[in-house]
């Protein structure tokens, strides 16, 4: 399911770890996820980075395992300025992510369908860009629709 409270348009963050704190700590005041998920995601992300090049678009989706996980959704932060993370093919290559997708999966079985709808998301760069320039939340939502999770 999709809140809308989740997607943060324009945000402004210097460092991957701002931008996966401030999705988390909104995922946490809703109780999506537990007091652990945040540490265990930059934990995660720390090791097996989630950089992903479209082209010349950057997308990151950083996530981590179910247990830190009450209720299943997405996050999704527009970044105003392009932000580090590492690359999920090449970790020692950094890309200027512009859209990050946190994802906080509670059925495990879940993941691996939730991974293949956001490739599709990958796979159009019109609707990439759509969601970069979206000016509201519900905008954004309804661009994001076909990620039911």
């Amino acid at each position: 399911m999709l809140d809308a409270d989740l997607l943060v348009l324009d945000l402004e963050a210097e460092t991957s770890r701002e931008v996966i704190e401030h999705l988390g700590r909104l995922m946490k005041e809703k109780e999506y996820v537990k007091d652990s998920y945040v540490e265990a995601v930059l934990t995660r992300e720390s090791t097996l980075p989630t950089g992903l090049s479209i082209g010349n678009f950057y997308v990151a989706i950083p996530h981590t395992d179910s247990n830190h996980v009450n209720r299943s959704t997405i996050g999704l932060a527009a970044l105003k300025k392009p932000v580090a993370f590492h690359s999920m093919i090449n970790p020692e290559e950094s890309l200027a992510v512009e859209l990050v997708f946190l994802l906080a999966i509670k059925d495990p079985g879940m993941q691996v369908q939730t991974l293949k709808n956001l490739m599709a998301v990958f796979q159009n760069k019109e609707l990439l860009m759509a969601l970069k320039a979206a000016k509201t939340r519900e905008q954004a939502a309804e661009l994001l629709q076909s990620l039911a999770v």
